[in-house]
């Protein structure tokens, strides 16, 4: 089967703080590098009560310092919010430091509200049309190309892959135009995934880091012993994306038993369609559903995330992930 890979966001659960996620953050990371998982990334986003990975490149330091093989980068950085050169010294010292483990996934959302994006000092007006060239500029620090009035120490002439991260067309068309790995936020805004899929292979144009297309996309497992009881965990992403949407983010909460059922049904549709790439249930039953995604899409890998209130609990479902996976 193709490789599978982690996203933690490093929630903060309902009566904890970030201190702990951090602690639980590693914790996964390690098992998930017994387990044989192929990357573990952590997202960038700012004034989320449940997220703490706000200051991700140094989350990453944490993770890949408490690790040996396993691959630790971003999925992603939001470059709209950095200086490009910032971007590359961060990511050069990380990589200086763990030589041939750290990605760099980019991404050109805020992650955050427009308040919050306007404290990170970003230009709302052009933060966006000018991602291309951020992207561009960052590989040729990375490069240490003469293009550039000031070189990148350190970080110039080291290899950190880059990523495009996305959830439309535009990240497709702008991976496949520089040649890069395209991975798509399928786990939260699957709308256009099969679009962008097919446009990202069909106007590929090999470069120097890939010479043809890869795809990695997002997917949501809830997987438990028993197909209720990973119903019942599922509740607490659900709790999120309801709250999100309704301008009411929260910590991670505990499962709620019903909590589908008590939905009005906007909010149900809503749920079915941003979760709509997901496997909910038994080994048996996540097998299934996951065999199912892997043919409808093809991809050339799996990011999973796995937002589960217990952390043991949570463990437990990256492990029943991987005992399928490595069932192939």
């Amino acid at each position: 089967m193709i490789p599978f890979s982690i996203l933690d966001l490093s929630p903060i659960a309902e009566g904890s703080d970030a201190a702990t996620s951090f602690q639980r953050s590693l914790d996964l990371a390690q098992h998930g590098e017994r387990w044989g998982y192929n990357r573990f990334w952590l997202a960038e986003h700012h004034g989320m009560p449940g997220i703490a990975s706000a200051a991700t490149a140094v989350l990453i330091g944490h993770v890949a310092a408490g690790t040996s093989r396993i691959r630790v980068g971003a999925g992603g950085i939001m470059l709209p919010n950095h200086s490009p050169l910032v971007i590359a010294e961060q990511f050069g010292t990380l990589e200086a430091l763990h030589p041939g483990r750290i990605d760099l996934g980019l991404g050109r959302a805020p992650g955050s509200d427009h308040v919050t994006a306007r404290a990170l000092r970003r230009n709302l007006a052009s933060d966006a049309d000018e991602f291309p060239q951020d992207v561009v500029e960052l590989q040729d620090y990375f490069a240490g190309s003469t293009r550039r009035p000031v070189q990148a120490v350190p970080g110039a002439g080291l290899n950190v892959p880059v990523w495009i991260l996305g959830s439309s067309l535009f990240g497709a068309q702008l991976a496949a135009h520089l040649g890069l790995p395209y991975a798509f936020a399928s786990h939260f805004a699957p709308q256009m995934m099969m679009q962008a899929i097919e446009m990202y292979r069909a106007n590929f144009r090999p470069s120097a880091q890939l010479d043809k297309p890869y795809v990695m996309l997002g997917f949501n497992v809830f997987a438990a012993d028993s197909d209720e009881e990973a119903h019942f965990l599922a509740t607490s992403m659900q709790q999120a994306f309801v709250n999100l949407r309704t301008g009411r983010p929260t910590k991670l909460k505990p499962p709620v038993s019903g909590y589908l059922e008590a939905l009005d049904l906007p909010e149900r549709m809503m749920l079915d369609s941003v979760l709509s790439c997901s496997a909910i249930g038994s080994p048996a039953t996540v097998s299934h559903q996951l065999r199912a995604f892997i043919d409808k899409t093809q991809p050339d890998e799996l990011m999973i995330t796995s937002q589960i209130y217990d952390h043991k609990a949570r463990l437990r479902a990256y492990e029943i992930t991987a005992d399928i996976q490595r069932a192939g």
